[in-house]
């Protein structure tokens, strides 16, 4: 089987896979015409350019990060949006544009996320490095989380060139990089890692409560050296608001997988 479907891997050596777990293919430059996908779980997986015609699509769910997609002429990310901000009105205050609202967006972040700490404590210590669907399991997601920190606020607004705990996690898409942890196999116990979010929530509480107009107004200056992110004047409204958003979305995942993971089998 190819590792990659383009210019260097014909289509036709891939013409058939079933009852396989494939990973780390990649696809690109490819027209698939009269294909069968059925009974297919994709996970971590990135869609880009993609254009679908004449297709016929049921029993179809997608979660994750949308930027950009039209049915049938509709560009449905603004509605799916709306929709999800109507069903959860705290999600607005997570793009808060003074400093009274990043004040209280932190303080609904802080409190959604006890409650949510609270519900993963009743399951066995196992259970939470357990991955469901190919996601990160919920210790994994606690550590994102600090690197999140690290990288948008102890970087990037603070200046420590090297911010990272040995058991920071960055996104699976991140390139590595020198001075960067990457320990995907760690598996820390739940309070060792809750000891180190304490830290860094805590971290974000005084930038937030240390906030003026004048500072949420303003730019970073570029923090010299490898690293995430990369050297630049980034706004200070921007880097908050992102650590917000990672707050909310990886919440909402964990709180998802919960359910699954308090419900009964699931799978990995």
């Amino acid at each position: 089987m190819c590792a990659a479907v383009g210019d260097g891997c014909q289509a036709a050596g891939v013409a058939e896979i079933s009852g396989e777990n494939v990973s780390g293919m990649q696809i690109a430059d490819v027209t698939l015409t009269d294909a069968r996908v059925r009974d297919v779980r994709v996970a971590r997986a990135s869609f880009w350019r993609v254009r679908m015609r004449g297709a016929w699509v049921g029993e179809v769910t997608i979660d994750g990060e949308i930027a950009g997609l039209e049915i049938n002429g509709v560009d449905v990310g603004p509605l799916v949006e709306a929709e999800l901000d109507q069903r959860h009105p705290d999600r607005v205050k997570m793009r808060p544009v003074d400093v009274a609202g990043f004040r209280e967006a932190w303080a609904i972040v802080e409190s959604l996320w006890a409650a949510t700490v609270d519900r993963a404590r009743a399951l066995p210590p196992d259970v939470l490095h357990e991955r469901v669907d190919g996601e990160w399991s919920f210790i994994e997601t606690l550590r994102h989380l600090v690197f999140a920190t690290d990288t948008w606020v102890r970087r990037a607004l603070l200046g420590d060139p090297t911010p990272w705990h040995p058991l920071s996690l960055p996104f699976d898409e991140m390139e590595p990089a020198p001075g960067v942890p990457w320990d995907r196999d760690a598996r820390p116990a739940l309070d060792e890692v809750l000891v180190l979010r304490a830290d860094r929530m805590a971290t974000v509480r005084r930038m937030i409560e240390d906030l003026t107009d004048e500072r949420l107004a303003a730019r970073t200056e570029p923090v010299a050296g490898p690293g995430y992110p990369p050297p630049d004047h980034y706004s200070v409204a921007e880097c908050l608001r992102t650590v917000l958003s990672e707050e909310w979305e990886h919440r909402r995942y964990a709180e998802r997988d919960l359910d699954v993971l308090t419900s009964g089998p699931f799978r990995t």
